[in-house]
């Protein structure tokens, strides 16, 4: 069963909701469906629960206006604090925050506008270089794109697949969404701030053609300490390809690792 995670329509869930279970933010690619990671519960099982991040201009909430990034991680961190106050953050629940591609800049972003939160344990990045780069002139020049010139070069970022690309119909629907978050990433301007104190793990497909370890080596700057860089098999959407297990095993293994911590 779906449920809506309150406040203010941000967040579904799916899977255990004890004070105690924690609970994995998931943000979402440039156009993704942000429901889709609730597929992932079942890995998870009930050792922890996915909320889905649903942002304004998207889903049910379709009809407000699209955000900035910069809006879009001040208003999940809100929606979070609120959340955890809520739902019984004074009990310890841990909260690990993931994110790919676009989501997982917005999820940097929130983690950094989260660092006071004492129960946020963990922040999982994937598919994206570090936010320093961001964004690259690739991104720069597809969101001045419009139709069926943007679809055709969204292939280098693994985009809409074959059967949307021969139907007018579903790319006239699904393309505004898409469009909208690479001209939110165009319009990002990474700020330097202090590093982050919560441990941080990076994920890239060894097939992913818009990452490079260059394009990935200047996270370190981002992280009290060193994060974690994991090479996993697959290209943009590695996940895809087989199963989410490259992100869940990591995501589960975080909250094992802080489970052992919490009883030393």
């Amino acid at each position: 069963m779906t449920t809506p995670a309150h406040p203010g329509g941000w967040f579904v869930t799916r899977g255990p909701d004890a004070p105690r279970t924690p609970r994995v933010y998931a943000f979402a690619h440039a156009g993704g469906d942000p429901r889709s990671f609730l597929a992932w519960q079942s890995a998870l099982g009930t050792e922890a629960q996915i909320a889905a991040v649903c942002p304004p201009g998207r889903g049910h909430r379709a009809a407000e206006p699209h955000p900035t990034l910069e809006e879009f991680a001040d208003g999940a961190a809100t929606a979070i604090r609120a959340a955890e106050r809520d739902t019984g953050a004074t009990a310890g629940r841990p909260v690990q925050l993931f994110g790919h591609s676009l989501g997982g800049l917005v999820a940097f972003e929130t983690a950094r506008r989260l660092r006071d939160l004492p129960t946020l344990r963990h922040l999982c990045v994937s598919g994206i270089s570090a936010p320093v780069r961001a964004p690259s002139p690739r991104v720069r020049e597809l969101a001045a794109l419009e139709g069926r010139e943007f679809a055709e070069r969204l292939n280098f970022f693994e985009g809409l697949p074959p059967e949307v690309m021969a139907h007018d119909e579903l790319m006239d629907l699904l393309l505004p969404a898409v469009i909208a978050d690479f001209r939110m990433a165009a319009d990002y301007r990474y700020r330097p701030a202090a590093p982050l104190e919560v441990p941080v793990s990076v994920i890239a497909g060894r097939q992913d053609a818009y990452l490079h370890p260059d394009r990935m080596r200047e996270w370190k700057d981002e992280c009290r300490t060193p994060p974690a860089v994991h090479w996993v098999d697959g290209g943009h959407f590695y996940f895809r390809d087989t199963s989410p297990r490259a992100a869940t095993d990591l995501l589960l293994a975080a909250v094992r690792a802080d489970r052992h911590t919490e009883v030393i």
